[in-house]
Formats: structure tokens, sequence, C-alpha cells
């Protein structure tokens, strides 16, 4: 047990110098700007397929299922707002954040993991190239700009999949049921939910990043990197999120 608590204690002490260098070097020059849109591309544009399926997905099937009990209580009316909060605060930014854990950190591990054993990254060095400041700078980068986005795009598709599961058994104008929606939403609906992305994508990035940059020799420690990658970060998203909603509660 003692073991086991120091092998964790120094792998987070690892992780946390590992984060430090980043902030470190993302202020000092040079900045590889190709690769970082290269990587915003990669991880926000190749994701809207998923992303779309899923947040519509979710927001159909959290209204078919909460119209029965909102009926039962007279509240159907209120299925919209309660529908797009529900996506807004709390299920679009878990869901998405995890979703692309799976896909993003996965792939990163992955990526670097293999570049560490077949000694790319040693030969970048040599090239006088920072690895770090190419590989994962943008990289960390990307993941915490564009995570943010994502979740904003599968609210929106969220509610416009809410938007069809309540025309199911019923019928609303598109322009009602967004009126129902904005009119219920407030700022602080969106501020607390809005800030915590951020946090979702620079872990997604940064755990993803240093499974793999410190893979370790062999083609296995590549799937290993990989696969701890997604889940520790999955794991710091609930963490994230459960530390979000306390302050949350406490400020606003």
């Amino acid at each position: 047990m003692i073991a086991y608590l120091k092998k964790n204690f120094y792998e987070a002490g690892k992780l946390s110098m590992f984060a430090g260098r980043f902030f470190r070097e993302i202020f000092t020059r040079p900045f590889y700007s190709n690769e970082f849109i290269r990587q915003c591309y990669a991880i926000g544009f190749k994701s809207l397929p998923l992303v779309s399926i899923t947040g519509f997905i979710m927001g159909l099937v959290l209204t078919i299922q909460s119209r029965p009990t909102m009926t039962k209580f007279g509240a159907e009316s209120w299925l919209p707002s309660m529908v797009s909060l529900s996506l807004i605060r709390e299920i679009a930014p878990v869901i998405t954040a995890l979703i692309c854990a799976g896909k993003i950190a996965s792939g990163i591990g992955a990526e670097l993991g293999s570049m560490k054993v077949t000694e790319q990254i040693d030969a970048m060095e040599v090239s006088a190239i920072n690895p770090y400041k190419y590989l994962v700078n943008t990289r960390i980068l990307a993941t915490t700009i564009m995570i943010p986005i994502l979740v904003f795009y599968a609210d929106f598709i969220g509610i416009f999949g809410g938007y069809i599961g309540y025309n199911v058994h019923g019928s609303l104008g598109l322009f009602r049921y967004f009126s129902e929606v904005i009119e219920h939403l407030d700022f602080l609906d969106l501020l607390p939910a809005t800030i915590k992305t951020f946090f979702f994508g620079f872990f997604i990035g940064l755990i993803g990043c240093y499974k793999g940059f410190n893979a370790k020799k062999g083609t296995a420690s590549v799937g290993m990197a990989a696969n701890s990658a997604v889940v520790l970060s999955s794991l710091i998203i609930f963490i994230i999120d459960m530390l979000a909603v306390q302050i949350t509660d406490l400020f606003f």
C-alpha cells in the first residue's frame, strides 16, 4: 500500500513538473504556429462528427425520457428550459470532455509514444528543435482552446435534439422552442460551465502529452501510454467537475 501511494505521489510530482515546464516555455520563442493550427484542425474539426451525433442523441434522449415525468406534474411547458439547463450546466460539458478524452488523449498519447519509441523525439533534439515546444505546447494549447468550442457546439446540437424530441409527441415551433430556452437561460448558467471546459481541455492535452512523451522503450508501451492517458484524463475530468460544482454552489 505504501509503495503504491509512493508511486502515485511520484507520478503526480512528475506530471506537475511537466505542466510547470509548459507554463515556463509557452512565453518563450519560437512559437510553432503552423503546427498549432494543424493541431486545432485535427482536434476540433475532425471531432465534429462524433460530437454532433453525441450531442444530438443527448438532447433527444433527455427530452423523451423527461417528458412523461414533467407531464405527470403538469410542467410540460418547462421541458425546453429544463433540458437546455441540464445540457449547458453539466451533461454536455462532461460527456463531450469524456468523448474527447477517449479520442484525443489516446491519439496524442499513442502518437507521441510511437515517436518516443522510434527515437524521433531524440532526432528532433539533435536537429536543434525543441521537441517539447513543438509537440507538447502546441497540442496542449490546441486542446485548451478547442474543447470549449466543441462544448458550445454540443450545447447547440443538444438543444436542437431536444427540439426534435419534444416534437415527437407534441407540436412546438423552432422559434418558440429556442425562445423558451433563452428566456430561462442566465449568464451565471454559462459562466461556470464555460470556465471548467478550459480546464477539461488543458488536462486532456497535458495528460495525453505527458503519457506519450514519457513512454518507455518497446512497442507495448505505446498502447499503455494511450490507455493510461484515457483513464487518467477521464478521472481528472470527474474531479474537476466535482470541484467546479462545489465552487459554483459557494459563490454563485
